[in-house]
This record gives C-alpha cells, sequence and structure tokens, in this order.
C-alpha cells in the first residue's frame, strides 16, 4: 500500500554524487527546522541519527555550515555547567546523542562537551539487566532486550572508553552484542528478531523462547550499523572482535538475500515480501545499504557485496520525491518510531517524510557510498 513508484529514468540520481545526495538531504531539513527546533524538545536519538550523518556529511564535504548547525543543535540542550537538560536516564534512547560530544570536544576543548559525555555515559554502567546481563531497552520494560539498544548505547560508550581510558565499557558492550546475536537469532533465515524476553512475560513474547514474532526492518538495521562504529573503538587485540566481526558479516550475508530485485530496496518485514500488504521502507533500506558498504571498504565483508550496496543505493535515490515549491529532496516511506509487534501490526505502522531518523539514515548511506572505490 505504501510501495514507492521508481522511476528508473530520473535523470538527477545520475548527475549527482552520493556526497551531493548527502548534502541534498542536510539542506532540506537545514531549511525546515532551525537545529533549536528539531523535534523532540529533549535530548533523543532521532535528532542524534540526523546529526551523526550531517557530521559525517561535514567531515567529507568541509562545509563548516553542517559543523555549525549540529553544534547549535547541542549547545540548546546542555547548560552553561555541562549537563543535558532533558532526557528520560531510563532509556538508552536518550543516550545516543550524546555521540555528538565527542568531536565538540576534540575541537573546541569546551569541558561543557566532557562534562556532559561524564553525565551520560556512566549511566550504562549500572543499567538494569535480565538475568544473562542483558540490557533493559527502557526502565518500562523490564527484560526486554531491543536490537535497537546496541546502537543507542554501544558507540557512544566504546568511544567513551577508548577516549577515557576505561577498558571496561569494552567488554559491557561486546557482551550485550553477543548475547543479541546467540539469543536473537533466526537459524534458518540469519535474520535477527526485533525483541526478547527471557522472562517471556511480554504481550508479544513467544512462550518457548521468549522472541517477538516478527523481522522489523529498522531494528536489524541499527544492529550492524552500531557494530561497525563499535568495531571502530574496540581495541584490536580485544577478546571478542573476532566473533563481533563473524556476527557482522553473517548477518550482512542474510540480509543481502531478501534485497528486492526489481527495486534494491528491503521491505518493512523482511522475509516477507512476497505479502501483498507488505511495504519497502526507506530507512531499513539505507541502513542496510550503508552497513554492507562500510563492512566491505573496512574489509569485514568481500567485495562483491558492493554490487548489493549500490543496488540498494540506486534504489533510495530512485525513490526520492521532491517539493514542487522549493525544489527540497523528500525521503518518503520512513517507518515511524515503533513498538514491538506482530505482522500486523509492522505493515499497518505510518510513514512519514523528511523524519529525522529517516533522513539520518539515508545520510549515513550517503556518505558512505561516497568513500567507495569506483563502480565497475
Amino acid at each position: 500500500m505504501n510501495t514507492p513508484k521508481i522511476d528508473r529514468n530520473q535523470s538527477a540520481g545520475e548527475t549527482q554524487s552520493p556526497l551531493e545526495w548527502a548534502e541534498k538531504a542536510c539542506d532540506a531539513l537545514m531549511a525546515k527546522f532551525e537545529p533549536e527546533q528539531l523535534p523532540p524538545n529533549y535530548f533523543h536519538y532521532h535528532q542524534g541519527v540526523f546529526l551523526s550523518g550531517m557530521e559525517q556529511c561535514w567531515r567529507l564535504s568541509g562545509k563548516e555550515k553542517y559543523y555549525d548547525y549540529l553544534k547549535r543543535w547541542v549547545d540548546s540542550q546542555i547548560t552553561e555547567e555541562g549537563v543535558v537538560k532533558k532526557f528520560h536516564e531510563e532509556e538508552l534512547d536518550d543516550i545516543q546523542p550524546g555521540i555528538l560530544l565527542f568531536n565538540l570536544y576534540e575541537r573546541t576543548g569546551d569541558d561543557r562537551y566532557k562534562k556532559a559525555l561524564h553525565q551520560l555515559v556512566p549511566l550504562i554502567k549500572p543499567w538494569p539487566t535480565n538475568s544473562v546481563g542483558g540490557f533493559w531497552h527502557k526502565g518500562h520494560f523490564p527484560n526486554q532486550m531491543w536490537l535497537d539498544g546496541l546502537y543507542m548505547g554501544g558507540p557512544i560508550a566504546v568511544r567513551f572508553g577508548r577516549t577515557f581510558g576505561d577498558g571496561d565499557y569494552f567488554d559491557l558492550i561486546a557482551r550485550q552484542a553477543v548475547l543479541m546475536a546467540d539469543h536473537m537469532k533466526d537459524p534458518d533465515t540469519g535474520l535477527l528478531y526485533h525483541a526478547w524476553d527471557i522472562t517471556k512475560e511480554a504481550e508479544w513474547a513467544d512462550p518457548v523462547t521468549g522472541l517477538s514474532p516478527e523481522f522489523w526492518g529498522r531494528s536489524i538495521g541499527w544492529f550492524p550499523v552500531a557494530l561497525l562504529d563499535i568495531l571502530e573503538y574496540l581495541p584490536e587485540d580485544h577478546s571478542q572482535r573476532s566473533r563481533l566481526i563473524e556476527i557482522l558479516r553473517d548477518l550482512l550475508i542474510a540480509l543481502s538475500k531478501f534485497q528486492d530485485e526489481r527495486t534494491g530496496l528491503w521491505y518493512q518485514v523482511v522475509d516477507k515480501g512476497g505479502r501483498p500488504d507488505n511495504w519497502l521502507e526507506s530507512s531499513c533500506s539505507a541502513l542496510y545499504t550503508q552497513a554492507i558498504a562500510r563492512a566491505v571498504r573496512l574489509g569485514y565483508l568481500d567485495e562483491k557485496y558492493m554490487q548489493t550496496a549500490w543496488k540498494g543505493y540506486d534504489g533510495s535515490i530512485a525513490a526520492l520525491k521532491f517539493d514542487p515549491d522549493t525544489g527540497n529532496v523528500i525521503i518518503g516511506n520512513v517507518c515511524v518510531g515503533t513498538n514491538v509487534g506482530d505482522y500486523t501490526f509492522y505493515v499497518n505502522r505510518p510513514t512519514s517524510e523528511n523524519d529525522l531518523h529517516g533522513a539520518g539514515a539515508f545520510i549515513l548511506m550517503c556518505t558512505e557510498l561516497s568513500q567507495a572505490s569506483p563502480r565497475a
């Protein structure tokens, strides 16, 4: 019902580079929101994902307007004393934007950013866990591990450990990734279920396994993107590094098998593309494409998978729309923020346009493809 119309003759896609598309997406959101007005009105991963993409765009383009924009947002969120003004301490989603503080601290030397990091990241060590040590995703979802959580709390914790010399974070986060792979991976498809409740008390939990019933697109997307960020800062000699690479590689190979042949995109419920009510979702498609391309670039995945990445990129560009008044790019078919549910729940979720985390996924994809080897 929400399947985008793919225009394979869209000439703009042939004339713009991946980095130029990233800039166009940044510019569209900048035209829509002053940084201080980015929704929601507190420290949250929606802004964090979008601005993480913008940070990459700044690094690769050298255009200071992107750095200035993300800095303005961060500065609007912390006090002169370096305290994050408003966030939910019991939700991993609200830890994630702290990833932006590292670069600001390194570039400016302003202790406010360091203080904010030391406010946020130490919350992770005593985080509530299930009986085997897996993080609760949120305080009001006891014992539930969600794939999303690795992206929300993993990269910031490992980078904090690397920056400030605290190796406990390396072991803690590696354990979360391994627990997810051990308990949430389907042996038949190689895909990961959205969530797992070890107590089997959640309404969606399988009474035997505690797993949620479906493979939801974006939840799976956060996982390899997070692993790649974690591996960037995890020591080369860490005992779990080779295991994390194996988990990453296996998942990306599994995902490549579910890419839609016609469009290059992936479905909202990944393994059920043949159902007429299922639909192609843009944010998961961008996250998978980014992760595959980055894994190839860093040597974790065979070069042949760049064909999959370029196909995903081409499909994402072909699915874009444009504002008739401004000409700004519109990234559509972004599933709104979503809880855990069954097939009917996922396929009936609303979609949005230029949603912050959808735009962020798109920008992360484009900045990564801008670093890829030229097409064969």
